[in-house]
């Protein structure tokens, strides 16, 4: 299974085709495609090859699916004997992001289509009915 490790808002996050993950936002909107290259690791079938810092011609391809809020942060400050209170929360704005494919070198890595894992599965259920 191929995996890259990418760097966007400021943080590093491991993704792989087929998968969905909730990052900083972005300015797309949604259902748009969005083309990461800050890139800093790639592994396919046990092959790694890591960045100094990116790795050249390594892309990582993403649709879009939703802006969403993340959970309330509380903050609350006070100052002992001098009665001063304040509380304040934060919600972070992040994208939700559904990771197509990772291109590199030319080759573009996808995740395995449902029908090909069904097709595969079924032969073994049959051999082991017999």
């Amino acid at each position: 299974m191929a995996y890259a490790i990418i760097e966007t808002g400021g943080k590093q996050v491991r993704v792989e085709p087929g998968r969905f993950y909730d990052i900083e936002l972005l300015s797309a909107e949604p259902d748009e495609k969005v083309t990461i290259e800050s890139v800093l690791l790639v592994q396919n079938d046990g092959e790694v090859t890591i960045g100094q810092p990116l790795v050249a011609g390594a892309t990582v391809q993403g649709t879009v699916l939703r802006h969403l809020r993340g959970r309330k942060v509380l903050v609350y400050k006070m100052k002992p004997k001098k009665k001063t209170r304040k509380k304040r929360g934060h919600r972070q704005e992040i994208t939700r992001l559904l990771i197509d494919s990772i291109t590199f070198n030319g080759t573009v890595l996808t995740a395995p289509t449902a029908s090909a894992e069904t097709a595969d599965a079924t032969p073994d259920t049959e051999t082991a009915a017999e």
